[in-house]
């Protein structure tokens, strides 16, 4: 085995191994949206609500646990809109509180279905080939950018730095990229495989930080899938406008064995 495919190998194990992680994103077995009234949802403990800045538990009773100390009174979570997340725990479960325009809960459960049926991702065979050279060129300054959500009538706000340039086929083709881990880049797109191969509605590329000089490298070996393509408790967003690839992009990951 080339050191190319082993290295990729190695990278394939640990996004499985996260994937398959009690509480990750294959554990999610609920969605449920706040409203501003205090009511409980089913089988999650406590009373819940939302008003224009944040969302509340009123553990009523319940045994929660929030920040490593127990929920002894009513909580407030103010989340960023499109961030992350946070955790409280009810015994082996965990409730996510988010905020997505309005605030959710979704619950992980490490009994989940979907979690004790996961055996990997289907992925396309490693190839150099796929291994691009780009460049970066950020705006005058980062652009607030809007996308749609497969969940309909949502919609996120990210910041996008600038855009990755890059040839293929004899064709510049440029991508928006937003902020991601590290100081590198993240790139939503959809190409001529998407609801063909590989998930119809968006894969993401990570994008190591460019050089001083502004190169970047494009491994579309690694190009993955969000979690909307493995549960439909998630609001991932769309790409941005102009970011779809007019090739099929045989790398990657395909679409999930529990959507077959």
């Amino acid at each position: 085995m080339s050191t190319f495919t082993s290295e990729w190998q190695d990278w394939k194990t640990r996004r499985e191994e996260d994937l398959a992680a009690p509480h990750g994103w294959l554990a999610l077995v609920s969605l449920d949206w706040l409203t501003d009234a205090p009511r409980e949802y089913p089988g999650i403990p406590g009373r819940w609500w939302q008003d224009a800045d944040a969302a509340y538990v009123d553990p009523a009773g319940a045994s929660l646990v929030f920040d490593g100390a127990p929920v002894t009174g009513v909580q407030r979570f103010e989340l960023v809109n499109s961030g992350a997340g946070t955790r409280v725990l009810a015994g082996d479960v965990e409730i996510e509180v988010a905020r997505r325009s309005g605030y959710l809960i979704r619950v992980h459960d490490p009994k989940a279905e979907v979690l004790r049926a996961f055996h990997g991702v289907p992925a396309y065979e490693p190839s150099p080939s796929w291994v691009l050279e780009g460049r970066f060129e950020p705006f005058d300054s980062p652009r607030p950018t809007t996308v749609g959500a497969v969940v309909e009538g949502l919609s996120h706000v990210y910041t996008a730095p600038g855009v990755v340039r890059f040839s293929f086929g004899g064709q510049t083709h440029t991508l928006t990229a937003f902020n991601g881990k590290e100081g590198g880049l993240s790139i939503l797109f959809t190409d001529g495989t998407s609801g063909v191969t590989t998930y119809a509605a968006n894969r993401s590329l990570p994008v190591a930080a460019p050089s001083p000089d502004g190169s970047v490298t494009l491994d579309f070996n690694r190009a993955v899938n969000l979690p909307c393509a493995f549960t439909d408790f998630a609001t991932c967003p769309l790409p941005p406008a102009g970011n779809h690839l007019p090739f099929a992009v045989e790398a990657g990951e395909k679409i999930p064995y529990e959507r077959g």
